[in-house]
């Protein structure tokens, strides 16, 4: 009986996902597939946050899938050997997915799709997790880009994103007769172990609400603020972004209906700049996979040679300060200590805390990237090695090395009543704006007023941010 398995990955949604709707155009059973196989991620398997929101995204696509009389099949293992034992369980003889554009991955699909058409399967991909192929956009070279803003011309001249595909019409008659063994999503052990009866996953579970209709939900609460977008997503204090990124990185809804949304939402009313300089935003991700797939090494090569050569100097006890949120430094500390809590960090922050890191503790920017990986509930593998190797100056369109983020300037300037860092460090609530970003500098009496002992309460500065400055760019004139 001809059917098709749909083989889900980083696609875990209904609405506009080509594989699915193909699936329900077609004769016969719809099988939803989906395979646990962090063997494959080639060195990039889901970290700690990642595997969280992953189960609880499992479950949430079960429960729209059984809505429309369906159910999710959850195997781990080979990925291969999944499908195969799929296709021949249910007597399905087709396989369609959405294509994967992580190095490892595209190459392991390839090897799938080769080894199932031996069989005389007939597969089927489909675009969805971005808006452009990454070698559809060239230079007039004939090369990929690497500097954004020409990138962006080109795209906004040369891609032309559609409406998104509605949610495809199933139900119980497109079920197979039985449904193939399934482990339990238990079985795959992604909820994280409390820890001294700590509940590790708490402030993820408060915050976020994983899973397609959370996406849609986001992507609205976002919408209700965006108009002041452009001048105020530098401002961490003000919750004036999307929070979209690990509903896109787990493809609980797709760039073309984020993209179609926001385009729509101008249309009555707001600002085409602010709708503009969002949208920038999601070409960025377009961009940051186009320079992932042009240099497949840069995940933990730098793309520009001669920082080989840079000497970087691995301290375990600053790197440690920095991932606790124990350097002395509010704006840094707040905002790894919303990245444990939360999963999630805001865009600003994420650039201070990264040029903190590798410019005033001279920490390999790889460092800083294994440490987001593990703990960012959505980390793009080509966002974040986009992302890291801009702070670190050594990738393509990156900061220059010698813009080095004076953590206190940068606090004041974007946290300006101390309301972020406040938030996170409750233990400098106390303290008059004034020397929030700086309270090494506050007098002793206004100190003890607040209940602050630096060393003791709150940490002293670990780094003198001058000097280490001077420092940095003395190991940056060696390689310049």
């Amino acid at each position: 009986m001809p059917g098709t398995v749909v083989w889900f990955g980083h696609d875990l949604r209904l609405e506009d996902h080509a594989a699915l709707s193909f699936a329900a155009e077609q004769d016969g059973p719809v099988v939803p597939l989906f395979v646990w196989a962090p063997e494959e991620y080639g060195g990039w398997a889901p970290g700690g946050a990642h595997r969280w929101w992953l189960r609880q995204s499992l479950e949430a696509l079960d429960g729209s899938l059984r809505e429309k009389g369906l159910r999710l099949i959850v195997r781990q293992g080979s990925s291969l050997d999944a499908i195969r034992d799929v296709l021949q369980a249910t007597g399905a003889d087709r396989v369609a997915w959405l294509t994967r554009y992580e190095p490892t991955l595209r190459q392991r699909d390839i090897g799938i799709r080769d080894a199932l058409a031996g069989d005389g399967i007939r597969c089927h991909q489909f675009a969805g997790r971005l808006l452009h192929n990454p070698e559809e956009i060239r230079t007039t070279t004939d090369g990929p880009y690497h500097v954004f803003t020409p990138f962006w011309k080109k795209f906004r001249k040369q891609v032309e994103v559609g409406e998104p595909l509605n949610v495809p019409r199933l139900g119980k008659s497109r079920a197979p007769d039985s449904w193939p063994d399934a482990d339990s999503l238990d079985d795959l052990g992604l909820t994280p172990q409390q820890q001294d009866g700590v509940d590790w996953a708490g402030g993820m579970r408060e915050f976020w609400q994983p899973g397609e209709a959370g996406a849609h939900d986001r992507l609205a609460r976002f919408l209700s603020v965006a108009h002041t977008y452009d001048e105020d997503r530098n401002r961490p204090d003000l919750r004036h972004t999307s929070e979209l990124s690990p509903h896109l990185h787990w493809g609980e809804i797709s760039p073309r209906t984020v993209w179609t949304r926001v385009n729509a939402w101008v249309t009555n009313g707001p600002t085409r700049e602010a709708a503009d300089s969002y949208l920038s935003e999601i070409a960025w991700r377009e961009f940051s996979y186009h320079v992932l797939h042009a240099h497949p090494d840069t995940p933990t090569e730098p793309l520009k040679d001669k920082f080989e050569g840079f000497r970087w100097r691995t301290t375990p006890s600053d790197l440690e300060a920095w991932q606790r949120g124990r350097t002395g430094y509010p704006i840094v500390d707040a905002g790894m200590r919303q990245l444990w809590a939360l999963g999630w960090m805001h865009n600003r922050v994420r650039m201070i805390v990264a040029s903190f890191l590798t410019k005033d503790l001279l920490v390999p920017w790889q460092e800083g990237a294994k440490w987001f990986w593990d703990t960012l509930c959505g980390g793009d593998l080509a966002n974040n090695t986009m992302g890291w190797q801009w702070s670190a100056g050594s990738g393509a369109d990156a900061q220059p090395f010698f813009r080095i983020f004076n953590p206190v300037g940068q606090g004041e300037r974007h946290d300006p009543e101390g309301a972020y860092v406040c938030s996170w460090i409750p233990e400098l609530a106390d303290l008059p704006t004034k020397w929030i970003h700086k309270p090494w500098e506050a007098p002793a009496e206004v100190l003890e007023a607040a209940g602050v002992t630096l060393g003791e309460t709150y940490p002293e500065p670990i780094v003198d941010h001058a000097e280490r400055r001077d420092l940095a760019m003395e190991r940056y004139n060696e390689i310049r």
